[in-house]
């Protein structure tokens, strides 16, 4: 059996895809770490590669479509994806806030009848000394 001639050429096409791939998922990444809007030609100016490749990649496409928020028509966010709030943790935070609120009030209550408390015993002493001024 004779080997493939074009063997080596595409191994060596598969290799360059992989690694044109590579480039433009760490491109991807980096952006959007960074904050910066993810673009079609942000990322492909990034990894160094042509915008009508990615178009190509429908896995990427997608990726930065929901990065820029295409989809949705949502305007692009400048927090990066991987530092944006989940539901859960915003429920949690709400939750955390609104019981060191109640912790606060309960504190504040207290605070303020041991200062009616003070004020009243204050005003009682004066009473009972007759309000004379110190000689």
């Amino acid at each position: 059996m004779r080997p493939d001639p074009a063997a080596p050429l595409a191994e060596a096409a598969a290799r360059r895809h992989e690694l044109t791939r590579a480039k433009a998922i760490q491109a991807l990444r980096e952006l959007d770490r960074a904050g910066v809007p993810v673009t079609f030609a942000a990322v492909a100016s990034a990894a160094g590669i042509s915008r009508s490749w990615l178009y190509t990649q429908a896995d990427i496409r997608s990726q930065i479509q929901r990065l820029r928020g295409a989809r949705n028509g949502e305007p692009a966010s400048p927090v990066p994806s991987g530092q944006r709030s989940t539901d859960a943790s915003l429920r949690a935070r709400l939750t955390t806030a609104q019981q060191r609120n109640q912790s606060l009030a309960e504190e504040n209550a207290r605070l303020r009848r041991q200062l009616a408390r003070a004020l009243g015993d204050q005003r009682s002493a004066r009473t009972r000394s007759g309000n004379d001024p110190a000689p």
